[in-house]
């Protein structure tokens, strides 16, 4: 391994990074009151634990108050940050990670109904359609104080023993400065490509007069907004020659495209569905042309991208921040020869999403991200090994295998269908949901590798599971569709599931209503609407599929807005009923009284689960905890003793969609924080 690409050190002026692997500056939400507190610390801590070259905390931490963090960034222009942020880079040094940060003012790219109720301001009084707040036009004062809030700020990350800071440079203030379709000011900060980058040279100048020569400094930046009349490759490249030869930047980290839009920013990070490392060449590009160190990352998701990417040259560091939320221990799993278990990350993008409807990030399959300080990475041996019998091999059961095999015990899978998989396996079946199936594949191959016993085509019964005389038993059987709506004529209607499984082809004339506003849905439509179907999708909600978040939903829209493709919002299907060759659906509104009607010849349902549970209450009886979860206990981490029947020979605990309808990564987290304790 020694001659890996990766794992070769990069000198970086003064500072010597011991392997190319980079966290990218991202804002995973987990700050409290702005501050990167234990949670935050534990997070890039793991990763630095195992092995990663640099971490890049935020993404971006705010330098002033009239840049409010609507992604719960850190407050960099807080004193308070210098001690929270010295404990997380002590914490990494101690293991030979480099720490630098993110520094920002969002610009325009906030709102003004956040914080502290200041006006945004950008260098034109246009709007960001992402946030949708109307900018103030900066003024002289302004920039007078900005330059100083960007000093103040990056002598508070110095002070806090950081290695280095880059700044924002894509959609945030500087960009904003930078495109002319965001900049109407006049000279000196307006016009001429010089004039626009005279604010950030001005800001460079002032950060380098307070930290001096040692202190690295970096710009995050597009290369080319991909926008009609906005920043061009050639301007990219001349900014990028303007940065080096300033001689105030040590490094460059570059991308491409725009993030004012939900659009723009799927572009510029690729989901699921989408071409890996899409803007790797445009970067190695940039690193040809001006012989500068350059980093780089957008959806590297694997290792053998990240390889090629240092091997060929085309970046000096390449970041792999969302696959380091999938498996914090990628360094670890190369440094010992084991990349084939590296947990993948496929795409699902549930961390950054989440990021944007104001949550927390969590990876879709890796529970114990964002949650390190309750949540094992590391699954510990149990004191004593138990018989363990799974019921169901989706994701939540194959989770609940792999950390009770981790833990010692002896662990038996009965799954009905002849492969693992669940719902994920039968949403994977569209081609741009297909790496979902990693999902399964990772958790079959650990188990197999951990000694798990799999019996698959085997529909469990209550004595099936008795005669294992298991210590305990986990019932993960997940759930399915609701085929009892519409109330009158719900037996004329198809489900969603049956489109998705090619159990039924799409009709002609088809209305598809959505009620559950979730993947199966729009997946179905997809299959629908690529079929040559006249298409009409229905949902009762106010938007489209709420609960598919906004940069998943971009593939989903490029797909479905075609000609044969109808939406419309609050309007609900009351009832279905045959006339002659076709289906007359009858239409209401839950906003007043209406009825209206359309003529189809296929009406599909998509209403969500409802557990399948029965083999769950079959066994309740048997067990000794009858099935009751104590949730204080289990929120605590601490073991389940709850007793409620003396005869009882097992306890039984039931997960994910068999408990009720959420999703993949409830199923996963369900499973491990009730098995690493088990």
């Amino acid at each position: 391994m020694a001659l890996d690409p990766l794992l070769q050190p990069y000198q970086l002026k003064h500072l010597t990074l011991k392997n190319r692997l980079m966290l990218t500056a991202h804002e995973p939400a987990y700050p409290v009151d702005g501050m990167p507190k234990a949670a935050y610390r534990a997070y890039h801590v793991e990763r630095a634990k195992a092995g990663i070259g640099l971490t890049m905390t935020a993404g971006s931490a705010s330098v002033a108050k009239d840049s409010p963090p609507v992604f719960n960034n850190i407050l960099a222009y807080q004193d308070e940050v210098v001690p929270w942020l010295r404990d997380l880079a002590d914490e990494c040094h101690q293991y030979g990670t480099a720490v630098m940060i993110q520094l920002t003012h969002l610009g325009r790219r906030t709102r003004w109904d956040k914080a502290d109720w200041l006006p945004t301001i950008s260098a034109s009084n246009q709007r960001e359609m992402a946030h949708r707040a109307f900018a103030k036009q900066v003024e002289d004062w302004d920039i007078e104080r900005l330059i100083r809030d960007y000093a103040d700020a990056a002598e508070r990350m110095q002070a806090a023993g950081l290695d280095g800071l880059e700044l924002q440079a894509y959609g945030h203030l500087m960009d904003q400065f930078w495109s002319p379709l965001t900049n109407t000011l006049e000279a000196p900060y307006g016009g001429s490509l010089d004039n626009r980058l005279r604010f950030t040279f001005e800001v460079l100048a002032a950060i380098r007069e307070r930290v001096g020569d040692e202190f690295l400094i970096g710009v995050r930046y597009t290369g080319d907004e991909m926008l009609d009349g906005g920043l061009s490759a050639d301007d990219g490249l001349s900014i990028s020659h303007r940065l080096k030869d300033s001689g105030l930047v040590d490094f460059l980290n570059v991308v491409r495209g725009h993030i004012d839009t939900d659009p723009g920013l799927t572009d510029v990070i690729p989901v699921q569905g989408m071409r890996s490392a899409p803007h790797l060449e445009f970067a190695g590009e940039i690193r040809k042309q001006t012989d500068f160190p350059t980093f780089h990352g957008a959806k590297i998701q694997d290792i053998g991208t990240a390889r090629y990417a240092i091997e060929t040259g085309k970046v000096d560091v390449i970041g792999m921040t969302r696959a380091h939320m999938a498996d914090p221990h990628i360094v670890r799993k190369l440094l010992a020869g084991q990349e084939d278990r590296i947990r993948p990350c496929v795409g699902a993008n549930y961390c950054l999403d989440r990021i944007y409807q104001g949550g927390a990030a969590y990876c879709l399959h890796n529970a114990a991200t964002g949650r390190e300080t309750t949540m094992p990475h590391d699954i510990e041996l149990a004191e004593i090994q138990r018989k363990v019998v799974v019921i169901g091999a989706g994701p939540g059961g194959l989770e609940a295998a792999r950390v009770a095999a981790e833990r010692g015990h002896n662990v038996v899978v009965m799954e009905a269908m002849s492969d693992a998989g669940g719902q994920v396996r039968l949403s994977a079946q569209s081609e741009r949901r297909r790496e979902m199936i990693a999902i399964i594949d990772w958790r079959v191959a650990e188990c197999e590798r951990l000694g798990v016993e799999f019996r698959y085509n085997c529909w469990a019964e209550a004595d099936d599971v008795l005669n294992e005389n298991p210590d305990v038993v986990i019932v993960a059987t997940g759930g399915y569709p609701i085929d009892d709506q519409p109330a009158i004529g719900h037996e004329l209607t198809v489900s969603s599931w049956d489109i998705l499984s090619g159990h039924v082809k799409p009709g002609a004339r088809v209305l598809l209503f959505d009620e559950a506003g979730d993947h199966p849905a729009l997946q179905a439509a997809e299959i629908i609407a690529a079929a040559g179907a006249e298409l009409e999708i229905m949902t009762p909600d106010r938007s489209v599929s709420p609960e598919i978040m906004a940069m998943n939903l971009v593939p989903y829209m490029r797909a479905l807005q075609r000609d044969n493709v109808r939406f419309t919002p609050t309007y609900r299907l009351t009832s279905v009923e045959k006339k002659g060759a076709e289906l007359v659906a009858t239409v209401g509104s839950d906003y007043l009284s209406l009825s209206q009607q359309r003529h189809v010849d296929q009406v599909v349902v998509n209403y969500g689960n409802r557990p399948l549970a029965d083999l769950y209450f079959d066994l309740k009886p048997h067990s000794s905890n009858g099935g009751a979860v104590n949730y204080d206990a289990l929120i605590a981490g601490e073991v389940q003793e709850e007793i409620r029947n003396d005869a009882g020979t097992f306890q039984l605990f039931r997960i994910g969609d068999a408990v009720s309808s959420r999703n993949t990564h409830a199923a996963i987290y369900d499973a491990l924080r009730l098995m690493k304790d088990l």
